[in-house]
């Protein structure tokens, strides 16, 4: 076949949607079986089981969960009560600091690790298209975002059936709700969890299309996570806090408010969806324009 043959063949297979899911496909499965990936998603699974048996231990003489005093995690103190309030406090915990680290390593590497193995020229010529690539980038890290939550609400969940009584959920509003709709809203604030770091996810791709090494911006996304982090915590730039990224994260717990209180989460999702126009946006200008060497 000669090339003037090949070009409408390649150029109708780069069209057909069945070979862009193809690319799709091929992009989750490599993501989610990777090494680095399986051990991230381990080590989300061991937090819940962490938690559960340390709180087991403190409680087996009959002592409240948590600090002394009050305090610690959101949810920490009703665990023993009801095994599902262990899911709650796992995210809780996992959230600020866990569930995005991994997502920034993944996203980090999405791109500039390619581009650091010396493939991701081979895979432009597949033929996939750059704007096809990011985004296929783009829904992989997105997929992972909403696999690592699942990993941590699942453990959670097993983990405090297998440790403690699991019954009716006392709400934050004092009400109570029936098992069945306390699972209902343990999947809702899991998906809520998840859709909260696809902004952090597009800032990570962008860092990624601007890296040349996987490590370089695993390690930028990362700082990048903690500078924000540091700065939401600075009573003097109150002013900034709405703005940034993490600042609404913990506005899930607002699910389990009888009847649930919207407003956090409203504008918790509308700021993640912002990220991810802004930085997907400029991910996508980067790239676009990028000198592929490698």
């Amino acid at each position: 076949m000669s090339q003037a043959e090949v070009a409408p063949v390649r150029a109708g297979r780069s069209r057909n949607p069945l070979w862009t899911f193809g690319i799709l496909r091929s992009e989750l499965a490599t993501t989610l079986r990777r090494g680095r990936t399986l051990a991230l998603l381990g080590v989300l699974a061991a937090v819940p089981v962490l938690i559960g048996i340390a709180v087991r231990i403190q409680t087996s003489d009959g002592s409240p969960a948590g600090p002394p005093h009050g305090g610690g995690p959101a949810f920490l103190s009703q665990v023993t009560n009801n095994g599902l309030f262990l899911v709650f406090a796992a995210l809780a915990v996992t959230l600020p600091v866990f569930l995005p680290l991994a997502v920034g390593v993944v996203a980090g590497d999405a791109i500039a690790g390619e581009a650091g193995a010396g493939t991701l020229r081979y895979l432009l010529v597949a033929p996939a298209g750059r704007t096809r690539l990011l985004l296929t980038k783009y829904t992989a890290t997105l997929a992972f975002c909403l696999t690592a939550t699942l990993v941590v609400a699942v453990s959670a969940l097993a983990v405090g059936a297998l440790l403690f009584p699991v019954g009716e959920v006392t709400t934050i509003s004092g009400t109570r709700i029936g098992v069945g709709e306390g699972l209902l809203r343990a999947g809702l604030i899991a998906v809520t969890v998840a859709a909260s770091l696809i902004g952090f996810a597009a800032l990570g791709l962008f860092v990624s299309t601007l890296a040349g090494s996987g490590i370089a911006a695993m390690a930028a996304t990362v700082g990048v996570l903690i500078t924000v982090q540091i700065l939401d915590t600075i009573p003097q730039l109150s002013g900034i806090h709405p703005y940034l990224f993490p600042h609404y994260w913990m506005s899930f717990a607002d699910l389990l408010r009888d009847p649930v209180y919207w407003d956090g989460i409203v504008k918790n999702l509308g700021l993640q969806g912002l990220y991810a126009a802004v930085f997907g946006s400029a991910a996508w200008a980067r790239f676009t324009a990028k000198d592929i060497t490698a």
